[in-house]
């Protein structure tokens, strides 16, 4: 029998719902992590399993073209299964994914993995939004979703900052492949303590069944206006230029300017650890890290800002043009990569918490779970390309000025994009331009 007076930890209880907040975000910490490990260990990898940057590339379309697949059905599979069982069966395939790579041999099977890694990485994101959305709807969700986004990008931070060191620690890139498919085995633990907290609080308060939050509905594709149209356009350039460039730039950093892969120190693992983070930016991989680190401990901010402030059209044009000069610079120049990393960094934080939260202000209440969806796939169909020819390009010039200038060119489709979207907004009342106190 219930008691009629919550206890300290019931799930009406505050305490409850950030506890049950940090095992939300833990689901994906493991898949962040060993989505950037090919990236982190790119350089080693092409020695010990003899790849060329193209392969590299490839493994990162895997994924993304499962993930293209996943978008169109994963979220009818969502609705069949529910969050628990839809959670469960998507992390393992994030850990089953990670194993496959963690033992591939060649090129054919490290594709493999990614593709099931994908299929199940991707497929845990929506969840994970849903099941935020379940729990915290009317109460801190813009706060919620900025604090699982922080706790999930720790993985990509740890994986471009550690990776490397346990490779080179343990002599074996292997076992910096294993530690990844680790954690995402520690996140199927976390994923059953979510389960647990999740039915127990489902009983207790007689939660609504969750949404898919981004399943396709065609028949809304014709209601979308232009200024929708540009965002999503916006979006795929944008982030285009942002991971198939991380995903290869630990090499170009090592490479062109000969920055190490670890810091040079002495002592025990942790120790080197701990070193290598306090030195980051003396690391490639920890250059590499630096736009993401930004987006992770910056997001939370700029979203309030975007929310009380408005100008969400406006700097998502100030975004786009700091990408192009960060990106030319590192491709015709050899002056330090660093401020050129920050201002991608700045990019990477103005533009992504200005562009999600835009999507639904222009789309109608009953449309946004289409928009997201289709966003998210034509986003991943660029996510396919770009590595790859990120790869090919560098494989056949043998330098980075033209993978740089593909990349400054996409910020300049962008800016264009940005340009285009502001001036459509006026169009229809400029409701991306207005504060909180106006939408």
């Amino acid at each position: 029998m219930t008691s009629a007076i919550p206890g300290a930890f019931h799930p009406s209880t505050r305490l409850y719902r950030f506890t049950i907040l940090i095992f939300i975000s833990l689901l994906v910490l493991g898949s962040y992590f060993a989505y950037d490990s090919i990236g982190a260990l790119e350089t080693t990898l092409m020695r010990e399993l003899n790849l060329d940057r193209s392969t590299i590339g490839n493994l990162y379309t895997a994924y993304s073209v499962a993930a293209i697949a996943i978008v169109f059905f994963g979220g009818m599979l969502y609705d069949k299964l529910g969050p628990r069982k839809a959670s469960l069966l998507f992390s393992t395939l994030v850990f089953l994914g990670a194993v496959i790579v963690a033992v591939a041999k060649g090129k054919w099977m490290l594709i493999f993995g990614r593709l099931i890694f994908g299929a199940g990485s991707e497929s845990l994101i929506v969840v994970q939004s849903a099941i935020i959305s379940r729990w915290f709807k009317g109460k801190e969700m813009a706060m919620a979703f900025g604090i699982a986004l922080t706790l999930s990008r720790v993985g990509t931070l740890f994986s471009f900052n550690t990776e490397e060191l346990i490779a080179d620690h343990f002599h074996s890139f292997r076992t910096a492949l294993w530690a990844a498919a680790l954690l995402c085995l520690f996140s199927v633990v976390c994923n059953l303590v979510f389960i647990a907290m999740d039915r127990h609080g489902e009983r207790e308060l007689s939660l609504p069944k969750a949404g898919a939050g981004d399943k396709i509905v065609f028949s809304d594709l014709k209601k979308f206006t232009s200024s929708y149209w540009f965002v999503v356009l916006l979006c795929v350039t944008f982030y285009s230029a942002i991971f198939p460039f991380t995903a290869l730039s630990t090499d170009m950093f090592h490479d062109k300017w000969g920055i190490p892969l670890v810091s040079a120190s002495n002592g025990g693992f942790l120790t080197r650890v701990f070193y290598n983070f306090t030195h980051m930016f003396s690391t490639a991989p920890g250059i590499t890290s630096i736009a993401i680190a930004a987006s992770m401990f910056f997001a939370p901010f700029a979203g309030d800002l975007v929310d009380r402030l408005g100008r969400r059209a406006s700097l998502m044009v100030v975004g786009s043009l700091l990408m192009i000069p960060a990106h030319l610079l590192m491709g015709i120049t050899h002056w330090n990569p660093i401020p050129m990393m920050v201002m991608l960094g700045a990019a990477f934080v103005l533009v992504p918490a200005a562009m999600w939260p835009s999507v639904p202000l222009v789309v109608e209440e009953n449309r946004v779970g289409t928009a997201f969806g289709l966003m998210t796939a034509i986003q991943n169909l660029g996510l396919a390309l770009f590595p790859y020819l990120n790869g090919k390009l560098r494989d056949v010039t043998g330098t980075y000025t033209s993978t740089q200038i593909m990349f400054a060119g996409l910020g300049l489709a962008g800016l264009v994009f940005a340009f285009l979207l502001l001036r459509a907004d006026k169009r229809h009342g400029g409701v991306l331009e207005a504060g909180s106190s106006k939408v």
